[in-house]
């Protein structure tokens, strides 16, 4: 890069541009992704985020809630230890901090239903109790989150939140870490 001419950043700016207006089809590209995976739970891994989309949806919630709900497992197949983070990162320039905050944590707030864990475990949300958005991350494990791996429930299909990812994802990024 240090023998990189004005031209070369240009074309490289660009093309990453490009690469950006193309963000809501990569989205849901990776989503449809997460139908190969079940993690041993009786739905797959789209249908779990379709669901907690939907109850969201349901719930009066707005778009960038949606977004949380659609996109919060997104990094489970391909970062199985640091799936928030991963999630989180994808969302933050397009959605308010209080979202971002909710989706990098909400492993830590999941964690209280697991009763195969330890207690202490279980109770490792309580290290972010001082947090303005703690509640938040109760409430969207709770009531979104947690209850989403029902066979039965009647979830909207992908397509149905299309507009929501192109909207979303086509906003003015807040910030740009790299561009």
């Amino acid at each position: 890069m240090k023998d990189g001419t004005p031209a070369d950043f240009q074309l490289v700016s660009d093309n990453d541009r490009e690469t950006a207006m193309e963000l809501p089809e990569r989205i849901i590209e990776h989503l449809q992704l997460l139908a190969n995976d079940n993690g041993a739970y009786q739905i797959s891994r789209l249908d779990h985020v379709l669901q907690t989309a939907t109850r969201c949806e349901a719930d009066g919630a707005d778009d960038d809630w949606i977004i949380a709900a659609l996109c919060h497992d997104m990094g489970d197949i391909l970062a199985p230890y640091s799936h928030a983070e991963v999630a989180a990162n994808i969302i933050k320039p397009f959605v308010r901090d209080e979202v971002y905050w909710v989706v990098k944590h909400h492993g830590y707030f999941q964690m209280h239903y697991n009763t195969n864990m330890t207690e202490e475990k279980r109770r490792s949300r309580e290290r972010f109790s001082d947090s303005p958005f703690y509640q938040s991350a109760i409430d969207f494990c709770e009531n979104w989150d947690q209850c989403s791996f029902d066979p039965d429930y009647p979830t909207q299909p992908l397509e149905h939140f299309a507009s929501v990812i192109k909207r979303v994802f086509s906003r003015e990024p807040r910030f740009r870490s790299s561009m």
